[in-house]
């Protein structure tokens, strides 16, 4: 009994520690359950080696997401997808977010340039440490190579074609 008292002491110690820890302000850009790619990558921008992107949402305000400077549109769209995950379970608990949908009818945009290819560097965008990115609405053309229309039985159709 008195081994399980010592355990449950050294874990209650820890987890205040812990707490005092994240919340320093030097600290705050730390997520509430950070994993190691989070971790990394702030220790990246520290040492010069990642930028910080401003996020400008539909509704006016503004968040903040840490990505490396070699990092693509995709990387930037998933480090948005966790942010913002991340903010409204802490707020709201468990909400879910059709991130399909919002990358389908928006994109992202910095300097008047749509940022469509998701492969490409931001860098070739002109993003930049500290650079602002907002929301735009964007309705996807043939000519993007995209198609709007959906295409879920599409293999189906040319079975009904005899030859």
């Amino acid at each position: 009994m008195e081994e399980y008292n010592k355990s449950s002491m050294k874990k209650a110690r820890l987890n205040s520690l812990l707490t005092t820890l994240l919340d320093d302000p030097v600290l705050s850009d730390v997520p509430m359950n950070p994993t190691l790619a989070d971790v990394d990558t702030l220790i990246s921008f520290e040492l010069g080696s990642a930028m910080r992107i401003s996020v400008l949402k539909l509704d006016g305000s503004t968040f903040d997401v840490t990505v490396m400077n070699s990092a693509t549109v995709k990387d930037l769209k998933l480090a948005i997808e966790k942010k913002v995950n991340d903010m409204e379970q802490s707020s709201m608990g468990y909400r879910h977010i059709s991130w399909k949908h919002v990358w389908a009818n928006y994109c992202l945009s910095c300097h008047n340039n749509n940022l469509l290819g998701d492969n490409e560097a931001l860098q070739n965008f002109g993003v930049r440490n500290h650079s602002q990115v907002e929301f735009v609405h964007y309705v996807s053309t043939k000519e993007s190579g995209r198609h709007s229309k959906r295409r879920k039985h599409r293999f189906f159709h040319g079975l009904n074609k005899r030859s």
